[in-house]
Parts: structure tokens; sequence; C-alpha cells
């Protein structure tokens, strides 16, 4: 069994892991995805709504929402430069009766101390003209929520990684992990299984 050494692993070749192992990368990290797979976004990123979320239900001051807001202005033109189908198509939040309106306006407030940008109150008739199909007392539009190819996402990443020197290994799954001095040694399964001395191991493996 042969042994190589890297400067970081990482495990799991979904949105997230593909995300890290790019910025690794960038920083001049040699990294490697592995990924039991075969292919890129198996896992919880094929399994996801597809939208780019405003920043709108998060506790403020949480690092969600601070993560959510931060990451979104970054992504829209991460898509763009890159080639990334997308759409800002926005969402209305409704209020269907009149004893939703005030929990309403606690989602305004509290998208606002986010620091959600884009945010409009729309009263019954404006909110009817944007879909008329919609019967509410009030409405909040959300101009800043979009949609995402999530695979096309993953693949710009990949692209960005491998450009940097990166790499990607399908169907080498992680079977063990030991910390040993200022690292790691990992046991990697698959058909042609090695031992890898990590500095840095990032696990992104998924819900599970």
């Amino acid at each position: 069994m042969s042994m190589d050494r890297i400067d970081a692993v990482v495990v799991g070749a979904g949105a997230i892991g593909l995300a890290v192992a790019r910025e690794l990368a960038l920083h001049g990290l040699e990294t490697l995805v592995l990924e039991a797979e075969a292919g890129i976004g198996y896992g919880i990123s094929s399994r996801n709504s597809e939208v780019i979320h405003a920043g709108i239900y998060d506790a403020p001051g949480s690092l969600k929402a601070t993560l959510c807001v931060a990451g979104r202005r970054l992504l829209y033109p991460y898509c763009e430069t890159h080639g990334v189908g997308h759409s800002r198509c926005g969402k209305l939040v409704v209020a269907a009766t009149p004893g939703q309106v005030e929990t309403l306006r606690s989602i305004e407030r509290r998208a606002a101390a986010n620091g959600v940008e884009g945010l409009r109150w729309l009263g019954s008739a404006e909110a009817s003209e944007l879909e008329p199909a919609l019967h509410g007392e009030a409405a909040l539009l959300s101009t800043a929520t979009g949609i995402i190819d999530s695979h096309a996402l993953m693949l710009a990443y990949l692209g960005d990684l491998e450009r940097a020197g990166g790499s990607l290994v399908l169907r080498s799954p992680l079977e063990s992990a030991v910390a040993r001095g200022d690292g790691f040694v990992l046991r990697v399964g698959g058909a042609a299984p090695l031992e890898i001395e990590a500095r840095i191991l990032v696990n992104a493996t998924g819900l599970h």
C-alpha cells in the first residue's frame, strides 16, 4: 500500500466540499478531494431546493444569518462570471389572513436586522398584480431571493479547484482517519487503496 503526503484532504465532493477545496487550492495548498460515489454531488447536494436564500428567517447576529447574507452577495457575481445558470426571481412571503400581518411584519424586521436588501412591503392589490392567483392581506417581496443550477455551480467549483492544482478522486471512500503529530493518516478504500498523510482534513461528507 503506497503512502502519499499532501497539504489538505477534503472528504466529500458536494457543494460544500468542493467550495472548501477550491478555497484551499486557491490559497496555494496542494488539495485532494475524496469522493466515495462515482460523481460529484450525489448526496445532500442533489436533494436541495436550489434556492439562493436572501437571509430572511435566520436569527439576527447568528453565524447562519451572517454567512447567508454574505454568501448570497458573493454568489450572484460568481454565477455571472462562471456561466452558472441562475435567476434572481424574487420571492413573496404572504400574510393570508389579517391575523398573519403582524407575523409578516416581524419577519420583515428580522430580515432588515440581518441586512437583507431589496425588501418591499406590498398591499393586497400590489401583491395580486405580481401574482394574480394570490389572495391575501399583504406580502413581503424579497427581490434578493433566487434559484440556481446547483450541479453547474459544483462543476464551476471543480473547474476552479483543478485550475489551481487541486484534484478529485472518485470511488474512493475514506475508511479511517487517525490524528498523528501535526496531521492525519487516512486510509482510503476503493479499487486502488492507499494511505495519505494530510496536514489538514475537512469532513464534508453530508448529513450522516
